[in-house]
C-alpha cells in the first residue's frame, strides 16, 4: 500500500480550510474512473478571475495525480 494526496485546499493566506473564501479540490472515483471535484462553501463554483491562478496550479497537480486506469468519457 501506498498513501497518495487525493485532496487540497486553497485558501486565502491566514484563513482557515472551512473559510467562505475557500477551495476544496479533490480527487472522486464513482466506479467509473477519477475526476476532479472542486468545492466551495456554498456548493457551487463560483470562481474570481484573481483566484485562478491559484484554483488552475492546484488542479492541474491534482490531474497529475489521475489514474488512467478508467478514463472519464465527457458527459
Amino acid at each position: 500500500m501506498k498513501p497518495r494526496p487525493i485532496s487540497w485546499c486553497i485558501a486565502p493566506e491566514g484563513e482557515p480550510s472551512f473559510s467562505e473564501k475557500a477551495y476544496r479540490i479533490s480527487l472522486q472515483d464513482e466506479g467509473g474512473g477519477e475526476y476532479i471535484e472542486i468545492e466551495d462553501a456554498a456548493g457551487k463554483i463560483g470562481i474570481n478571475p484573481e483566484d485562478w491562478p491559484h484554483l488552475k496550479e492546484a488542479i492541474e497537480v491534482a490531474l497529475q495525480h489521475c489514474r488512467e486506469d478508467h478514463p472519464v468519457e465527457p458527459t
